[in-house]
């Protein structure tokens, strides 16, 4: 076996083809003509001197010589992105990449500060994936990204973790309710009201379920939905009330779709944390963006509507 004749441009090909599972997949994502990939495949496959595919059927998985080099490609790839990172770093942070995984209802204030950082530093490539927690979650145990933006960091996972700003939660309710301008609403109150509720497992959700049990009432879950706009939307037809981020919900208060109650206890004050796994490395980019955010982090929770 004279791995040493393997070229860069060989295992790029081969890991693309055990990323997508399929060889036609993986020649368009590389714009390369299947025979092409087929050929530089078959020929890695024997400077190893093992079948790297087996096809059962219309399908092709991995032998454990697949396996193991995909696993090798995988440590290779990582390390050809951190000596770009290098090299970026020594022309300083004025170059460079950054990849950012944030939670669903960031969105409405981490793309503005990421809009001036770029403008502030217009030679880093950034990339930037929306997803919920359990995305988040699963691409940061992958170590996928170079930060993670969250409401509440994993506990199960050895990460550092740094709260930046405030994210208030607020309770709201259709213009036309019956509790709208009342004063300091006791929690109680809410026992009987439907509530239009996140998934399990949403940081919102335990935390409002968690405040309310600590009063002694059990939230009356009338649907859940999967998207903040859903049960903006939800809301607003008078289905019930929801807790939600006072960020997302500036608009439709404006707009007077919504209304805040003002319920003792309320706003709840979570914060939004900027986190990455213990012992990460972070390029110069990452570590400009945190510093951004610090320094031009939102300030100022929401109040209830008089």
């Amino acid at each position: 076996m004279q791995l040493r004749h393997a070229t860069l441009h060989q295992l790029r090909i081969f890991h693309a083809v055990a990323r997508h599972g399929s060889f036609a997949r993986a020649a368009e994502a590389l714009h390369l003509s299947p025979p092409t990939l087929s050929l530089q495949v078959k020929q890695l496959s024997e400077t190893v001197g093992q079948p790297l595919f087996e096809q059962l059927g219309k399908k092709i998985f991995l032998t454990a010589a697949g396996q193991t080099l995909a696993d090798a490609c995988h440590d290779i790839e990582t390390r050809m992105e951190r000596l770009s990172e290098d090299l970026a770093a020594l022309q300083g942070v004025e170059r460079g990449s950054l990849k950012l995984a944030i939670l669903t209802t960031v969105k409405y204030t981490v793309p503005k500060l990421l809009g001036g950082f770029c403008a502030a530093h217009p030679g880093i490539e950034v990339a930037m994936l929306v997803g919920n927690r359990e995305n988040l979650l699963q691409r940061l145990a992958a170590n996928q990204d170079d930060l993670y933006i969250m409401g509440q960091p994993p506990e199960s996972m050895d990460v550092v973790s740094e709260n930046f700003a405030d994210n208030p939660l607020v309770l709201v309710a259709p213009p036309d309710h019956p509790l709208v301008g009342k004063k300091k609403i006791a929690p109680k109150r809410l026992a009987s009201e439907p509530f239009i509720l996140r998934e399990p497992g949403s940081g919102t959700r335990l935390t409002a379920e968690k405040f309310f049990a600590s009063q002694g009432v059990t939230l009356k879950n009338r649907l859940e939905v999967g998207s903040n706009e859903a049960i903006k939307q939800t809301v607003a037809g008078g289905l019930g009330l929801a807790v939600l981020s006072s960020t997302t919900v500036v608009s439709e208060l404006a707009l007077g779709e919504l209304v805040m109650l003002d319920v003792v206890g309320f706003p709840l004050i979570r914060r939004w944390h900027v986190v990455y796994p213990r012992g990460k490395r972070l390029s110069a980019a990452a570590l400009a963006f945190k510093d951004w955010l610090f320094e031009h982090r939102p300030t100022g929770p929401a109040q209830p509507t008089t």
